[in-house]
């Protein structure tokens, strides 16, 4: 058994921006149904501090001549002990954890993550008096990034692991914010935080932590290509012998349409024929005509490049002539959601679009739809795939990152094999969208073979069980090297 602090900046239930706080909130879970010892630390949002349950404060400290204090509490819906670090000059903000109503980054940002990693080093070097040290302290992405720079000064001190949820953030500030937070000046030079003049939370992940993970296996080698490195290609192939990729799982207490609260008619894979009733009671409820036999296409997603606008919006006028309904659910570039808004506005019948999210409404597209669109440019790990997989809808993406660890193209020689589980682009075109949408659409005229791709799609495991033992294994081969290298 190691005992684990598990540091993130969110964690579902209790705050998620997207998928970050997914993982945070079902692996530190999982890991302690495989009995592992965890905490897991997260900043004390007001948010936060209003959905949890009884709590005691466990400590109180000075950073940067701000009191903070360290309350205990549990994960709700869980036995995992949680550590929220209350600063409420910093945290008790009226926006979300990064940024402002308008979508701008908090201008105190850096301040806020550097006092949130600050108390997190003390909690792995049992510094606040918490009586519990750990073997492993797991951190995730830029707003953790100081926490394995500075343990690397420290000559006894816990393994770090560092896993990259999405390489595009990187929390990068001018040179005198490195100065302002007083980090120690041996950590600010090439192969340190420095970054083109500039200082990287990140990189403080990535140069420093004992071990690398990124949330799928195909996402950790595209990390060291130009195209997808962000800059960071070089130091990643340089500490490539320390990186790997581990899938992401879901959480099937809120995933699993056998026994989603949210739908009109739960179903497995023995009794797809009431998933039926779902897509009727999603039409109902967006005014669309009523037909089960027209094929849905649904989509829950951020509404920015990354997710494949620029490959959807020049193909909706075309798609929009096709036999089908789309379902869009999201939020995010003011231009993409207007373009939207126009395409909606002339096709009525077939188009809805609900800027926003609303989780209920998420559950009820994935088990209403029968086909997913997600043509990511990348997509480290993607969760909505998997979602989509679970519920028999079958997901049309790109071959990028974990869309390429999970899904199956429904070729002829993959549904003869019984493997298809859904369509992957030929390219990352319109042209390619449209010919797969066409694509699919033919095979959901074939009832038979379209059910067998449903009853694959289902069969795959994806819990959280299967990722908790690769990340185990992965602690041990570090603590093992740390005994090495001692």
């Amino acid at each position: 058994m190691s005992k684990i602090l598990y540091i993130s900046s969110e964690a579902f239930p209790l705050v998620k921006t997207g998928g970050l706080g997914d993982v945070a909130g079902s692996l530190p879970v999982a890991l302690l149904k495989n009995s592992q010892d965890v905490r897991l630390v997260i900043p004390a949002y007001k948010a936060v501090l209003d959905k949890i349950g009884r709590s005691k404060v466990r400590a109180e400290i000075t950073y940067y001549n701000l009191t903070v204090k360290i309350i205990e509490s549990r994960l709700p819906g869980s036995h995992v002990i949680i550590w929220l670090v209350d600063c409420p000059v910093l945290f008790d903000h009226p926006g979300g954890p990064y940024t402002d109503a308008q979508g701008d980054p908090w201008p105190d940002n850096a301040h806020r993550f550097a006092l949130f990693c600050r108390a997190a080093v003390d909690m792995a070097l049992n510094k606040l008096g918490l009586g519990w040290q750990p073997d492993i302290v797991h951190c995730n992405d830029w707003q953790t990034g100081l926490v394995p720079a500075l343990l690397s000064l420290e000559p006894e001190r816990p393994v770090t692991v560092f896993t990259i949820h999405n390489l595009a953030y990187q929390g990068l500030f001018d040179a005198q914010t490195f100065h302002d937070l007083q980090l120690p000046t041996e950590l600010w030079h090439l192969d340190g935080l420095e970054f083109y003049g500039q200082l990287s939370f990140i990189k403080g992940g990535l140069a420093f932590a004992d071990k690398i993970t990124t949330v799928s296996p195909t996402y950790a080698l595209e990390i060291l290509q130009p195209a997808f490195g962000y800059g960071l290609d070089g130091l990643l192939t340089h500490r490539r012998t320390h990186l790997s990729g581990i899938l992401n799982g879901i959480d099937e207490k809120h995933w699993n349409p056998g026994t989603d609260k949210h739908l009109r008619q739960p179903y497995n894979r023995r009794s797809l024929q009431k998933k039926g009733p779902n897509k009727l009671a999603l039409q109902e409820e967006l005014s669309l005509p009523i037909d089960t036999s027209i094929p849905m296409i649904g989509m829950v997603s951020r509404l920015v490049e990354q997710k494949g606008l620029e490959l959807i919006l020049p193909s909706l006028d075309t798609l929009m002539g096709l036999p089908l309904q789309l379902v869009i659910l999201g939020t995010g570039v003011k231009a993409y959601e207007q373009q939207l808004r126009q395409v909606a506005a002339r096709h009525e019948q077939q188009l809805k679009l609900i800027i926003g999210y609303d989780e209920a409404l998420a559950h009820r597209i994935e088990a209403a739809s029968d086909i997913y669109l997600m043509p990511s440019i990348f997509e480290p790990c993607g969760l909505n795939q998997l979602y989509s997989l679970c519920y028999g809808t079958l997901p049309i993406v790109t071959s990028v990152g974990g869309l390429a660890d999970t899904v199956v193209d429904a070729s002829d020689e993959n549904i003869q094999q019984g493997s298809a589980n859904g369509f992957i682009l030929t390219d990352k075109t319109s042209k390619a969208l449209i010919n797969t949408v066409q694509r699919a659409l033919r095979l959901y005229q074939q009832p038979d073979i379209w059910r067998q791709l449903q009853i694959t799609a289902m069969s795959g495991n994806y819990s959280w069980q299967a990722s908790a033992e690769h990340y185990i294994a992965l602690y041990t081969e570090a603590l093992s090297e740390q005994k090495v290298d001692h």
